[in-house]
């Protein structure tokens, strides 16, 4: 109880002290940030479909998760409060370039594609294609050879960087696309398919709370990147004031803060 109470208190003065920063640091004006400021509302684009990142809890109606807490720190920074806008992987860039919202902050992998049409913030969370897999098949799948065969079935949603990766590195692999992402792992676990290509942050999540799941690839993943906020074009000042707080929260701890409170490693097998 007494290392509870210590944490709360941690947390919540380094909350405290973000709010503090921001409130100390001139943040930049202009078109865009001034229209958030001046709206009174930030419009956060989500998925809601993406554990632990950003999900839409469908009994709650609430948003939860890495990326929500980090959202609402953002929100506070800036004096506003939130209005989240419902998004597709499949749709996220259309949603975006058509200015559905001021940002979308969801488990978004930043890549040259992105950046070529959009604006991405620094990152702000590492980040990598990697495996989730029944645990009894936890020496069974430790490369892409192992998974690039037709008898191996492999389970995406529709429209992300994930499916992507699906049909240009394991064209053997039988390919299931199913619509619901947060459904997949335990599709695997029941033994509807094999393997799912994943991030590393949803591949931990999920294989640490079933004993039915695994991932035995999380220190080396296929691909490594950073997480970053996704923005219309001319948003260079709200940009530049997301950057800034991401700067903050990382110099007070408050990003390993959210990280320790979302993740739980999987005990090694």
């Amino acid at each position: 109880m007494h290392r509870k109470t210590r944490w709360i208190f941690s947390f919540c003065a380094s909350f405290i002290l973000v709010l503090f920063l921001c409130a100390c640091h001139t943040l930049p004006s202009g078109d865009k940030l001034q229209a958030v400021k001046q709206r009174g509302v930030v419009l956060v684009g989500a998925t809601g479909d993406y554990q632990p990142m950003s999900f839409l809890n469908p009994e709650t109606k609430r948003y939860t998760g890495f990326d929500t807490m980090l959202a609402e720190d953002f929100a506070s920074c800036l004096g506003v409060r939130i209005v989240y806008v419902p998004t597709s992987w499949p749709t996220l860039m259309a949603d975006t370039l058509a200015g559905k919202f001021d940002l979308a902050l969801c488990g978004i992998t930043i890549t040259d594609a992105r950046k070529q049409q959009a604006l991405m913030s620094d990152g702000y969370l590492e980040n990598g294609k990697t495996i989730l897999c029944r645990s009894d098949d936890f020496s069974k799948y430790t490369s892409l050879d192992d998974i690039n065969r037709p008898e191996v079935r492999l389970m995406e949603n529709p429209g992300g960087l994930n499916e992507k990766f699906a049909r240009a590195h394991l064209p053997k692999a039988t390919l299931i696309i199913h619509p619901i992402n947060e459904e997949i792992p335990g599709l695997i676990a029941e033994g509807k398919a094999d393997v799912m290509i994943t991030e590393v942050m949803e591949a931990e999540y999920y294989s640490s709370r079933d004993s039915r799941l695994a991932a035995p690839m999380l220190e080396t993943p296929f691909t490594r990147g950073q997480l970053g906020a996704l923005m219309p074009p001319g948003s260079e000042t709200l940009l530049d004031a997301f950057n800034r707080f991401l700067e903050m929260e990382r110099e007070i701890g408050r990003l390993d803060e959210l990280r320790n409170a979302i993740f739980h490693r999987q005990n090694s097998k």
